[in-house]
């Protein structure tokens, strides 16, 4: 059994899985809510491996050590993709864990896979399976702190995903169209610009907010709440591999 731990800025996501069928998953607020004995004592568990976007891990990567091997993913863990990332050392884990998802998912297709977290990442892998880059936007919690830190008047709202009207009648309403209707037109726009250079570009959603673009974008998508999760995976049994050769 493999655990994959994916340590974000604002949670961990956890699961399980038996060689690539994922059994089962779990979120929680931060490692100290994560409970490790607990886990291995129900779980035959062979290997671990961590990819994390959060500094200062060390204590907690130590403890699991004492309970299984443990790959912590960084820039220099060989992948299945080659990583022509200009700035490879500087790449978050999650990026590549990513796109290592949606290339398994289209393996020799251009693949745009977008994670809808805290930040939205937009992460390119060619057909020659190569990761070339993307970008990196605001996520909806950001963009809506965003607004309420750097002004004198305007409230911390909330995402809304009951909320999908193009004109404001109120300040909270106008707040809301631009935030979270503003995120939605630019993933449009970004898919777009992607399909007019790729015209045959498989585009994959994940993350957090995978739900709320979902329902909202026009576009032909494919949505993976645990890409990141089964990228993460694949890079481990890829490494394991590796090693027995």
């Amino acid at each position: 059994m493999n655990l994959v731990l994916d340590i974000g800025n604002t949670r961990i996501k956890a699961a399980l899985f038996d060689g690539d069928v994922l059994k089962e998953t779990g979120v929680f607020d931060s490692v100290n809510s994560f409970h490790a004995s607990a886990l291995f004592d129900k779980h035959a568990v062979a290997h671990c491996i961590i990819g994390s976007v959060v500094n200062e891990m060390e204590s907690f990567i130590m403890s699991l050590q004492k309970k299984c091997p443990v790959l912590v993913f960084s820039s220099n863990t060989p992948t299945p993709l080659k990583n022509l990332y200009r700035s490879a050392h500087t790449l978050g884990s999650d990026r590549l864990a990513a796109a290592v998802g949606g290339n398994a998912l289209f393996p020799n297709e251009h693949v745009l896979v977008i994670d809808a977290g805290t930040c939205i990442k937009y992460n390119f892998v060619n057909s020659n399976n190569e990761y070339i880059g993307g970008a990196i936007a605001p996520g909806l919690e950001m963009r809506l702190k965003a607004l309420h830190t750097f002004t004198s008047r305007l409230p911390l709202l909330k995402v809304d995903e009951d909320y999908n009207t193009l004109v404001g009648t109120n300040s909270v309403e106008s707040i809301l169209s631009g935030a979270q209707g503003g995120a939605v037109a630019e993933m449009e726009g970004c898919i777009a610009l992607y399909r007019q250079q790729y015209p045959d570009i498989k585009v994959v959603i994940t993350g957090g907010d995978v739900n709320f673009f979902e329902k909202r974008l026009k576009n032909s998508i494919f949505a993976d709440e645990y890409l990141i999760l089964k990228g993460l995976n694949i890079i481990l049994e890829y490494n394991l591999k590796v090693s027995k050769e």
